[in-house]
């Protein structure tokens, strides 16, 4: 693991590829880890990119540099940390491209600095929150696997998540990826990362702030003022969803499609689930590749 200190943050990131190649900066997603891109990393670097994988601020070896610092795990301050990471390394444009909260990540650093962006590949269509429609109910059916979401309101799922890092994560990976057949020992390379000490802190504020109940950190309010505009994505961009994605289900991706203004492929992968990137590796370097080549 490599360690840089990026805003506020010491991020620990894993790097693989020559220095030189086209840059990828690789977002992972709760409840996972790194350990997402097992796959993608090698084959990328194989490929002549310079991968960049880090851990997601309350993941893994990455730490607040300060202890004084609040522990906010909103969209702003996610997307934020992605951009202060580049600009540690000296990093002036990548593929941006991730799942779930690294999804959302590499979205709002697309949308906020296209110029640092190559292309954006993501799951799940159109990432940023629309926090201020966020008590809208959805269909029933679709309710039911935010369970988690709802949970961590109380303080009740605080001190579960607290109590359950891996029990919550586990049952989480089984619902929303039904067909992959994760072992022990896969779950608990991945597990590790929750044991940081800002996890829970950093995934309660997160999933309040989203539902518009807990207040955002006021260094990100700028951020998070242009995020409430829902900004249309200017970047080349490729959108894989799960076709047994047990948590988001996979669209046609019409309803978000006026949110990309230039060249934008929608893919829905058969038997993949949330965990996409370790589900169909293959499928997700190729897209990476292909806005490389473009």
């Amino acid at each position: 693991m490599h360690h840089v200190d990026a805003g506020v943050l010491n991020i620990a990131y894993y790097e693989a590829g020559p220095a030189s190649g086209p840059v990828v900066m690789l977002m992972h997603g709760f409840p996972y880890d790194i350990h997402s891109f097992v796959d993608v990393a090698p084959d990328l670097a194989a490929q002549g990119c310079r991968v960049i994988v880090p851990y997601l601020r309350g993941y893994g070896l990455t730490r607040f540099r300060d202890k004084s610092t609040p522990r906010p795990g909103e969209q702003a301050a996610v997307g934020a940390d992605m951009m202060a990471l580049m600009d540690a390394l000296g990093i002036q444009r990548a593929v941006f491209a991730g799942y779930d909260w690294g999804g959302r990540a590499a979205s709002i650093g697309a949308a906020l600095w296209p110029e640092r962006c190559i292309g954006l590949v993501c799951s799940n269509g159109y990432m940023i929150q629309d926090i201020a429609n966020a008590m809208v109910p959805a269909r029933p059916e679709r309710e039911v696997p935010l369970w988690y979401q709802y949970y961590f309101q109380l303080e009740r799922g605080r001190a579960g998540l607290a109590a359950n890092r891996r029990g919550i994560a586990r049952l989480l990976w089984s619902q929303w990826s039904p067909g992959w057949q994760f072992d022990n020992s896969c779950f608990e390379r991945s597990a590790i990362a929750f044991d940081n000490p800002d996890y829970v802190d950093v995934v309660i504020h997160s999933y309040r702030h989203r539902f518009g109940v807990a207040e955002g950190d006021p260094q990100y309010a700028e951020l998070q003022r242009r995020l409430a505009a829902l900004p249309v994505i200017e970047v080349p961009t490729i959108v894989l969803d799960g076709g047994d994605d047990g948590v988001t289900a996979a669209t046609d991706g019409v309803a978000t499609a006026a949110k990309y203004s230039a060249r934008r492929a929608y893919r829905v992968i058969p038997h993949a689930g949330h965990n996409l990137p370790q589900e169909a590796p293959e499928a997700f370097a190729a897209a990476v590749m292909e806005l490389i080549r473009a």
